[in-house]
């Protein structure tokens, strides 16, 4: 493809039947009105972020590449390393969003699917983010268990 972001954002376009920039504006406007709707737009801005990471990382590569002699440096070799990861960036969301306008998607029917349903999306993070509050017999960190 040569135009991963305009692709999908066409596809999007064509889904909702109205250009992206309508369908942000009614997502903002009414965020629960429609969920796949909402996480649609979510993920192509996510993308649109990484595209736009993408082709600085790629700007800053070619130039670099530009002024060197024949010999790539350890900088150089950086920024191509840079590039490579905002490729994989950009892709994963981009199959992301390709999942998401996907109504037959693979996960999108079945036990899990109606559970999500059910139980609807999960509001807080699936493990703990912080520790547990310590007992208030354990020894306070940093001093010696001796006395």
């Amino acid at each position: 493809m040569d135009d991963v972001v305009g692709v999908l954002t066409a596809q999007i376009e064509a889904r909702f039947g109205m250009d992206i920039d309508h369908l942000k504006a009614a997502v903002a406007e009414a965020p629960s009105a429609n969920p796949d709707a909402t996480d649609i737009v979510k993920w192509h801005g996510m993308l649109l972020e990484s595209q736009a990471t993408l082709d600085r990382a790629e700007d800053a590569l070619m130039a670099a590449l530009e002024s060197q002699p024949s010999e790539v440096d350890d900088p150089t070799m950086e920024l191509a390393h840079r590039v490579n990861t905002a490729v994989a960036v950009r892709d994963g969301r981009a199959m992301v969003v390709r999942w998401l306008l996907d109504p037959n998607a693979v996960g999108k029917h079945g036990v899990a699917a109606r559970m999500l349903a059910r139980f609807g999306h999960r509001q807080g993070p699936a493990v703990p983010t912080s520790p547990a509050p310590r007992p208030a017999s354990a020894p306070q960190p940093g001093r010696s268990l001796a006395r």
